[in-house]
């Protein structure tokens, strides 16, 4: 059996905030922004990561590749938990993982032209490769993602967003890494754009092999590009399954009410459709509710949810849920 390409056990990221009350003995209050997450990835395949605003979605991205500290296990392909190794050790690892971030113009240098910002990883990772390869390299890579390579000496704010994206996208493919993590890439971007950088890194992947983390809020995109879905509310995991059983039989209330609302394109069927109301305002994450964090907004919520519920593995499909709705019979 060969290893998941990367592996979580459970993985934690927490942050200690002082508020301007504070006295100067008063402890910080800690915020439990990712909550033991598991969860393993098969080279090739992409893992969609879904959930409300401030679930630890991001964050959870940047632990994995150790821009956060965090605790527990990230184990790669090889046996190596990177949660171990030192900063200089981590650097061979990072040319193998690299990240795509929500605001395309934002993630990129104004001071630097869109030769030398895609180049830039080439110069740290690969420093034996001569000026001559790595314009070659620089040009290849921006022609694969749809860039002119006469534009290598232009600005970031000469282009668009979806362009900015697309450099985005070139400085991440340069050094062939294996792991794609791409942090809401979408989210910023007009529709009719966001089509063409989705399917983009779907070719991307069906051609160079990559494996992919995808975060997103538009479920409907999460759907189209991923093999497994995994949905977080306040830090931890609620439910986790493949793309077709997650969104043709959610168990968990969390993700049935997340499903209930997705629009639907047919307007008869979108009138008729039943909408799974979530009562209440998403508590803070520095004062989580008591025992499973969804309960005081969960319509099922019973007394027993003070307690948290074990995780119920029912073939691939994951769910952490005292009342987890049963399968749908065959």
């Amino acid at each position: 059996m060969s290893r998941p390409l990367i592996e979580a056990r459970d993985l934690r990221v927490t942050f200690e905030i002082r508020r301007p009350s504070d006295l100067p003995w008063t402890p910080p209050a800690l915020l439990k922004a990712v909550n033991g997450v598991s969860f393993s990835l098969e080279a090739g395949q992409t893992l969609g990561i879904v959930g409300e605003s401030g679930c630890g979605k991001s964050t959870l991205a940047r632990a994995l590749i150790r821009m956060l500290p965090a605790t527990g296990q990230v184990i790669w392909e090889d046996g190596t938990d990177l949660l171990t190794l030192s900063p200089r050790q981590m650097l061979q690892y990072r040319s193998r993982i690299q990240m795509i971030f929500q605001d395309p113009l934002a993630s990129l240098n104004p001071r630097m032209t869109v030769g030398d910002i895609i180049a830039e990883p080439l110069r740290t990772h690969r420093p034996d490769m001569s000026a001559k390869e790595r314009k070659e390299k620089v040009r290849a890579v921006m022609e694969r993602v749809g860039l002119l390579p006469n534009q290598v000496n232009r600005y970031p704010h000469e282009f668009s967003g979806g362009q900015c994206q697309r450099i985005g996208i070139a400085r991440a493919l340069v050094v062939e890494p294996k792991l794609l993590i791409c942090d809401e890439p979408v989210s910023a971007l007009d529709v009719s754009i966001q089509a063409q950088v989705v399917g983009l890194l779907e070719e991307l992947r069906r051609e160079l092999g990559l494996t992919i983390i995808f975060i997103a809020h538009d479920l409907s995109v999460v759907k189209h590009l991923s093999d497994d879905v995994m949905v977080l509310y306040l830090g931890r995991m609620m439910e986790k399954a493949s793309s077709d059983d997650l969104f043709a039989d959610p168990r968990h209330p969390y993700t049935q009410a997340l499903l209930s609302a997705v629009p639907i394109p047919d307007p008869k069927v979108e009138r008729n459709k039943t909408v799974i109301p979530l009562e209440g305002d998403l508590p803070s994450p520095m004062a989580p509710p008591k025992g499973c964090v969804f309960r005081t907004r969960c319509p099922k919520a019973q007394a027993i949810c003070e307690t948290v519920p074990e995780t119920e593995m029912l073939g691939t499909h994951a769910t952490a849920c005292h009342f987890a709705a049963a399968p749908v019979e065959a």
